[in-house]
């Protein structure tokens, strides 16, 4: 019976391509990085065409914040705009036209109005030519 289960599951293992990305877009957070930092990471999405547009959803449950910071991870990017959208209902849209190279993050984004829910973040973005996929990640202090 066990190496059934053994055969089953190593059966499973080689079925799936070494190194392959996951296609579904991830929100998880990485405690380990969050109980190291100041920063609390909010949510991560994959940059997956030329132009693409995202949302990353906050919530009252993950608290109040003054700052958020943006970072690029696997592959160049192009941010178009950045729309976030806070617990009443009102917007702030930094000055964002960037291009991030691979592995940097963004200056800190001081928020309007104090600390505030921040109900979701919107962003419209792309990969640069020639590059590969991107990630972004929205932190937030």
């Amino acid at each position: 019976m066990k190496t059934h289960i053994a055969i089953v599951i190593l059966t499973l293992l080689a079925s799936v391509p070494a190194g392959a990305e996951p296609e579904r877009r991830d929100d998880r957070r990485d405690e380990a990085v969050d109980a190291n930092s100041r920063w609390d990471k909010l949510g991560e999405r994959w940059v997956t065409g030329a132009v693409d547009r995202d949302v990353i959803r906050v919530g009252r449950t993950d608290g109040r914040f003054r700052k958020i910071m943006l970072k690029v991870e696997h592959s160049a990017l192009e941010l178009f705009d950045v729309t976030i959208v806070f617990g009443d209902g009102s917007k702030y849209s930094p000055n964002t036209r960037l291009v991030f190279g691979k592995d940097t993050t963004s200056r800190v984004i001081d928020l309007p109005g104090g600390a505030r829910f921040i109900r979701f973040v919107e962003f419209k973005y792309g990969n640069l030519p020639g590059g590969g996929r991107a990630q972004i990640e929205l932190w937030g202090r």
